[in-house]
């Protein structure tokens, strides 16, 4: 096994006990992480007492800690489905810092966590990993454009960025006790992979802490009859248990659905109600969310809607069946209005030729968002939860107070950008 040189030794000793082989785990899986300095490399240690395995196993693994070309360090840890708590201890002896954290499709979970040298600083999330597989002759129907995505693939996957990373310690453990979040919808609501997009899906995991995990299922294009016929609620199903949430927010792709049978109080009605019910089935707890507003202004200067009668059914349904619910299709409206015809564009994906690599047209799309307006939306989901007096809101890291009539200033949202970009709109508009 790796044994640290005494600078490495003095690093550690602070917290030596994440690392210690007498401590008896409380949870079957345990994994230890050394950043060593010499050489840029670090050892991942695993002591590993997974239930189906014959006998405890130890590896050791080595990866190479060098920032890529983009300066960030990425880590990818083979492990089974479940839910995870990383344990992060951030700092350097040897200078500053200001670190990032993401996981898995750049879900978002610190925005900025700044060190002084010598100084370090402990952070802890839960992050859900998952895989295709809903049962052995089944698997959930992905489209091309997941084939590869972090969310989908055999890892734990970490982005480690800013403008000085300093990652210091790693440990990982089990999880699976705490409630989990699990989110259903479109683009709106996905874990968008790239810059310049973002949704309030991947943001909402910033403001909650490691004890609620957030599992965001949401697919760009998705209707809520083909996120249940492509097998992703048949998923969640496998996964989710008594306690958990089951977060609804779909509407966007619904209405462009015609012909016989479809409609907001057919087939998107129908749609809905089953996964009210087969989570009320799970002892899980339903929650409805209208849809957000598109970008889309009269001449007064108010929002005009643009998705008929959808966000009433929605409501209608959440009465009908005592479903708490999310009015997020009047919170956006809102904050549309709030920011103005013209200063709206900042909270969408609007942006001139050049101000991306190889961006060579202006970018101008009124559906999906940019960083600081997914942030925003966020706010908008979180105050929905704490106005329905959801128990999960005891789990939010500080108190967030927001209301959409006043929205934070975009020239003061600090944003560390992800280096990876994909100027292709996603699907659904």
């Amino acid at each position: 096994m790796f044994q640290p040189n005494s600078d490495i030794c003095c690093l550690l000793s602070s917290c030596i006990h994440f690392f210690r082989e007498d401590v008896s785990y409380k949870v079957p899986v345990s994994y230890r992480f050394e950043a060593a300095v010499k050489k840029s490399l670090a050892f991942l240690c695993f002591f590993t007492a997974i239930s189906f395995a014959t006998e405890a196993q130890e590896l050791d693994v080595a990866v190479d800690l060098q920032k890529d070309d983009t300066g960030v360090y990425n880590l990818t840890i083979p492990l089974p489905e479940g839910v995870y708590r990383v344990h992060l201890i951030l700092g350097s002896e040897e200078s500053s810092g200001h670190t990032v954290v993401r996981a898995e499709s750049r879900r978002l979970y610190a925005t900025e966590i700044v060190t002084e040298k010598g100084e370090f600083k402990e952070f802890s999330f839960t992050v859900h990993r998952r895989s295709p597989l809903v049962s052995p002759q089944e698997k959930v129907r992905l489209k091309p454009r997941e084939i590869g995505k972090l969310n989908w693939d055999d890892f734990l996957n970490l982005e480690i960025s800013g403008r000085q990373a300093q990652l210091s310690q790693l440990s990982i453990e089990e999880a699976n006790e705490v409630p989990v979040v699990y989110l259903c919808g479109n683009s709106t609501v996905v874990d968008q992979d790239n810059e310049p997009w973002a949704s309030w899906g991947q943001m909402i995991t910033v403001f909650f802490d490691d004890r609620l995990c957030f599992a965001n299922y949401a697919e760009s294009g998705e209707s809520a009859n083909s996120f249940i016929s492509a097998g992703r609620l048949k998923k969640i199903m496998t996964q989710i248990k008594p306690g958990d949430y089951v977060l609804v927010e779909f509407g966007h792709n619904d209405q462009k659905q015609k012909g016989e049978g479809k409609g907001a109080y057919l087939s998107y009605w129908k749609s809905l109600t089953g996964f009210i019910d087969q989570a009320r089935e799970k002892k899980a707890i339903p929650v409805l969310i209208t849809p957000t507003q598109r970008r889309s202004f009269g001449d007064d200067g108010r929002i005009v809607d643009t998705h008929e009668d959808y966000p009433q059914a929605m409501r209608d349904l959440a009465r009908e069946k005592q479903v708490p619910l999310i009015d997020l299709h009047q919170m956006t409206r809102v904050l549309y209005e709030a920011l103005g015809t013209e200063g709206s564009k900042k909270a969408f994906v609007h942006y001139p030729a050049g101000s991306f690599p190889g961006q060579n047209q202006d970018l101008a799309d009124n559906t999906h968002f940019n960083p600081y307006g997914a942030y925003q939306i966020a706010k908008c989901v979180v105050m929905g939860m704490k106005q329905l007096g959801l128990p999960l809101v005891q789990f939010l890291r500080e108190e967030v107070v927001y209301d959409p009539a006043f929205p934070d200033d975009p020239g003061s949202f600090n944003w560390w950008p992800s280096p990876y970009v994909e100027l292709q709109k996603p699907e659904g508009n």
